[in-house]
C-alpha cells in the first residue's frame, strides 16, 4: 500500500532507488496519501512508463468509511 510502505519497503520495488522511495514518501506525507495508484506519476522522477512497470507492485487502500487514504 503507497500510503503505509515505508521509504526501505519502497526501495524492494523496480526502479525504485532511495532517493526515488524518499521523494514518494514526502510526497505522501504533504499531499495526506495517495487517493490511487495514478498519482505517482505527480512524483518527480515517476513516468508513465515506470508507473506501468510499478503498477503490478502497488496498491492505494481508501479508508472505507472517509473514501480518503
Amino acid at each position: 500500500d503507497l500510503n503505509r510502505a515505508s521509504a526501505s519497503q519502497l526501495e524492494t520495488l523496480p526502479g525504485i532507488g532511495p532517493a526515488l522511495a524518499r521523494r514518494i514518501v514526502v510526497y505522501r506525507d504533504s499531499a495526506g496519501g495517495f487517493g490511487g495508484v495514478h498519482e505517482l506519476v505527480r512524483v518527480r522522477g515517476i513516468g508513465p512508463a515506470l508507473l506501468e512497470k510499478l503498477r503490478p507492485y502497488v496498491r492505494v487502500e481508501l479508508d472505507r468509511v472517509s473514501g480518503r487514504p
